[in-house]
């Protein structure tokens, strides 16, 4: 299965935990003390809040998971083939999870991620390219 992921900088972590938990009316899949995310079955979305990264309510990245890092190969190849730049990761902690992902970045500049979690991890580490 894939679906969007959307993750935002918030400035009250607690807040938007409880704001998106009653918009949405799920709890989060993953909390932790700067770091919250939904797995949010219908619509289809990951929501990522991460505290600390900027001024709250504004766009941290975008990104696709996937279900496997063959599906990220894939999508590398893709994106390489329609000449746009991408910066591949693998086998990296980001944003409590071990992952493969490939970034590119639209006309604006927003970092968009093609990902795919290998296994959650305890500590937060960010990737040297544009992860949370």
């Amino acid at each position: 299965m894939s679906r969007v992921q959307l993750a935002l900088n918030v400035s009250d972590l607690d807040a938007a935990v409880d704001f998106y938990t009653r918009l949405f009316g799920e709890k989060p899949a993953k909390l932790k003390p700067d770091y919250a995310n939904f797995a949010i079955a219908e619509p289809p979305l990951k929501l990522v809040l991460i505290a600390g990264e900027g001024a709250g309510g504004t766009l941290n990245h975008l990104g696709v998971e996937v279900g496997s890092s063959d599906e990220v190969a894939e999508a590398n190849a893709r994106l390489e083939a329609e000449n746009l730049e991408t910066a591949l990761e693998e086998d990296i902690a980001c944003c409590y999870a071990r992952q493969d992902k490939v970034w590119v970045h639209d006309p604006d500049k927003a970092p968009w991620e093609i990902y795919t979690v290998l296994e959650d991890v305890e500590h937060l580490e960010k990737a040297t390219t544009a992860c949370c």
